[in-house]
C-alpha cells in the first residue's frame, strides 16, 4: 500500500543531488501512478513540466505518470495537454516517442472518449523524422501495439486498419508481425 509520506519523499527525492535516488523517486511516482493515481494526481503539474525538460529519463517518466494519472483526471487537464503530449511522437528522439505512444494507451484506456484524437495523433508516426528508417520501423511496432490496446474504443477504424495493413509490407519483421497480430485480432475474417 502506498502512502501519502511515501508520494511527499518521492517527490523531494526528484530534486536530489545522486542520480539514484532523483531516477529511483522518478521510477517510483510512475509505478505508484499506476497502482493509486488518485495519490499521485495533486502533483500532475510537476509531471507536465517534466515533459518539456532537458533530463530525457524524467521526460519518459513523466510521460507514462500522466498517462497513468489520466484515470484520476475529473478535471480533464490531459484533455487541454493532449497535444502537446503527443508532439514526440513526430520525432526525432525514438525512445521520447515510444514511451509516448505507450503511455497514450493509457490516456485512451482511461478516457475512451479521447480514443479517435489519440488515434489520429499516433498515425503521425509514419510521416515522422527519426535518426534512421529503422528507428521509424520500431516507433510504428510500437504504435501498432499501443493501438491495439484502446482499438475498441475507435470509432473511426478505418485510418487505424489501413495504416496497420500498409505495415504488412514493413521491412522491419518485429514490425510486420506486429501488424500481422494486430489484424488477426481485430479482423479475422480478412
Amino acid at each position: 500500500m502506498i502512502s501519502e509520506f511515501q508520494i511527499e519523499e518521492w517527490i523531494r527525492g526528484l530534486s536530489a543531488q545522486p542520480a539514484r535516488v532523483k531516477y529511483g523517486s522518478s521510477k517510483a511516482l510512475r509505478l505508484a501512478s499506476r497502482e493509486a493515481p488518485e495519490m499521485v494526481y495533486p502533483h500532475f503539474d510537476r509531471f507536465v513540466a517534466q515533459l518539456a525538460g532537458e533530463n530525457t529519463i524524467f521526460r519518459w517518466n513523466a510521460a507514462w505518470t500522466l498517462g497513468h494519472l489520466a484515470a484520476a483526471d475529473q478535471a480533464g487537464r490531459i484533455e487541454k495537454l493532449l497535444s502537446r503530449f503527443c508532439a514526440p511522437i513526430a520525432g526525432p528522439e525514438l525512445i521520447g516517442a515510444a514511451n509516448v505512444i505507450g503511455a497514450a494507451a493509457e490516456i485512451a484506456l482511461a478516457k475512451p472518449h479521447l480514443a479517435d484524437r489519440i488515434a489520429g495523433q499516433i498515425l503521425h508516426v509514419e510521416r515522422a523524422s527519426y535518426a534512421t528508417p529503422e528507428c521509424q520501423n520500431v516507433a510504428i511496432g510500437h504504435a501498432i501495439r499501443s493501438l491495439g490496446r484502446f482499438f475498441p474504443a475507435v470509432k473511426r477504424k478505418g485510418p487505424v486498419l489501413e495504416f496497420v495493413r500498409r505495415q504488412l509490407g514493413n521491412p522491419r519483421p518485429a514490425t510486420r508481425r506486429k501488424a500481422q497480430q494486430f489484424l488477426k485480432r481485430w479482423q479475422p475474417d480478412r
